[in-house]
């Protein structure tokens, strides 16, 4: 009868019913931003690439496939795709998995140099300096 008596007291003080069900809805938010949400924007930017995908783009299948796009059929969502000098497959947007770019390449190969300026400038920078100072000793 007394653990009764507790137990009821223990559920008013928690807020009642809602209190019960307060866990539960914070786990249901926390999926949606961590799993749910995630998987929609993703979602949208793949559609956005494949919308965007035109000739002369460079393109992985899902299937691992690499190739060259050599023509886009909009009415059916069919993709040409170049894999060799004489060899081409139609493959459905869905499953292209992604574009490649070169890009990254470029941007690599633009830090070297601005990385080998900056290096020159300060080593010449470096040599003023030391002339300078010899400069000044010999006066």
């Amino acid at each position: 009868m007394l653990s009764n008596s507790l137990l009821l007291q223990s559920a008013d003080a928690m807020g009642g019913g809602f209190g019960m069900f307060l866990p539960l809805i914070l786990i249901m938010g926390i999926m949606y931003f961590f799993m749910i949400r995630p998987q929609n924007k993703k979602q949208k930017e793949l559609q956005k690439m494949l919308d965007a995908l035109q000739k002369g783009d460079k393109v992985v299948t899902i299937g691992g496939i690499h190739g060259t796009v050599s023509s886009v059929k909009k009415d059916s969502d069919i993709i040409v795709v170049k894999v060799d000098e004489n060899t081409k497959i139609e493959f459905s947007r869905s499953a292209i998995s992604s574009v490649v770019s070169d890009k990254p390449a470029q941007k690599s190969e633009e830090k070297k140099s601005a990385k080998k300026q900056k290096e020159e400038n300060k080593s010449g920078s470096d040599k003023k300096s030391s002339e300078d100072s010899e400069e000044k000793k010999d006066e």
